[in-house]
């Protein structure tokens, strides 16, 4: 079941890419007591995720940190190094955060995952963005197909806030 507006974020862990090798983070780490911009992609390097949806939150961060957001963060289901590479490829330096979920367990846990196999994909993320405060969704955007940027864009997000 997705989860819905209004909803706490469940339990869950995140590989994040440091200076010094991964680390682990979990929601707790992430979004408790802040108000969070987290935005999901299908797959790190793919092209809709690096060519128009990763680089609207670069050019509209500040504007989205202007509106009170404390952490913009990005999460794929993709292991911590090709996050760590997507990272640097991007030149995201540290205006995201960007989360390895390289099982799915945090798309599974949130109803929002998606079966790209017919792809060659397998199992990945819905594309979406999601408002966060202290753990609580506030506002959500989900994609209907994963090849598409729309709703789930940096703009769409900053017209809800």
């Amino acid at each position: 079941m997705t989860i819905s507006i209004g909803e706490r974020l469940p339990d869950a862990s995140f590989r994040v890419p440091g200076e010094d090798g991964p680390t682990t983070a979990t929601t707790g780490d992430v979004f408790s007591g802040k108000r969070v911009v987290l935005f999901a992609v299908p797959g790190a390097f793919t092209p809709t995720c690096t060519m128009n949806h990763l680089p609207g939150f670069l050019e509209n961060n500040e504007a989205l940190r202007a509106k009170g957001v404390d952490t913009i963060a990005v999460v794929a289901v993709n292991d911590v190094h090709v996050m760590k590479a997507w990272k640097k490829a991007t030149e995201a330096g540290d205006r995201i955060l960007f989360l390895s979920d390289g099982n799915g367990e945090f798309a599974k846990a949130v109803g929002l995952d998606a079966d790209l196999s017919a792809g060659g994909l397998g199992l990945r993320s819905k594309r979406y963005s999601m408002l966060v405060e202290d753990g609580v969704v506030r506002q959500l955007n989900v994609e209907a197909a994963p090849g598409q940027a729309d709703a789930s864009s940096a703009e769409a997000l900053l017209a809800q806030l």
